[in-house]
């Protein structure tokens, strides 16, 4: 299976139009947004490890790793996959706009987050180096979801594509370098560009 083939199955293109917005019912204006109970299955594995929550199983859109399942085991790209997941159940819970925006990487929404006037730049600043600096996946898990709170909370959407290729390459230390590298231009790169306006 493609990852554009697979892409186009995730709980959120299935929501949400190529416009951004959300995808309305032929014949009808009336919005199709996530239904509550899906995204409330979807947050039962925010704290649970990939595969062991029955319910989340039919949003799975990533291959099966034959081999590591005959051992009991996940892929890197089934466990960035139910991170992502769990994260978006999080974040799309009672929002009325589409919390899954393309091209809004991590950095980019820790940036937006920085500025916002409901926080403060330095606590923000700390909270992500804590996430940068962890190389667990089970903490990068965690502090994500502290991130994802964060973003709800001022209503900032995040590309939830691009998260899942950005936690499965950080649970590779030869390409978690890679994405640290992305998330740091994004936020840094571009704080110290505003600086200087």
């Amino acid at each position: 299976m493609t990852e554009q083939r697979s892409a186009a199955q995730r709980i959120w293109h299935r929501h949400i139009a190529a416009d951004g917005t959300w995808r309305t019912s032929k014949g009808t204006a009336a919005a199709k947004r996530p239904p509550g109970e899906d995204l409330a299955v979807l947050r039962r594995g925010l704290t649970r490890p990939a595969g062991t929550v029955l319910e989340m199983f039919p949003f799975y859109t990533c291959p099966i790793d034959d081999f590591a399942a005959r051992r009991g085991q996940m892929s890197a790209e089934q466990e960035a996959e139910h991170i992502a997941l769990a994260l978006y159940g999080l974040h799309q819970q009672s929002q009325d706009r589409p919390m899954h925006q393309p091209g809004v990487g991590l950095g980019r929404a820790m940036l937006v987050l920085r500025g916002h006037d409901k926080t403060s730049a330095d606590a923000v600043d700390r909270r992500f180096q804590q996430t940068f600096s962890t190389t667990s996946l089970t903490a990068l898990q965690s502090r994500l979801r502290g991130l994802v709170t964060q973003l709800k909370d001022i209503k900032c959407p995040l590309d939830y594509d691009r998260l899942i290729l950005d936690v499965q390459d950080w649970s590779r230390p030869a390409t978690r370098s890679r994405v640290r590298r992305r998330w740091g231009l994004d936020y840094y790169g571009w704080t110290q560009r505003s600086k200087e306006s």
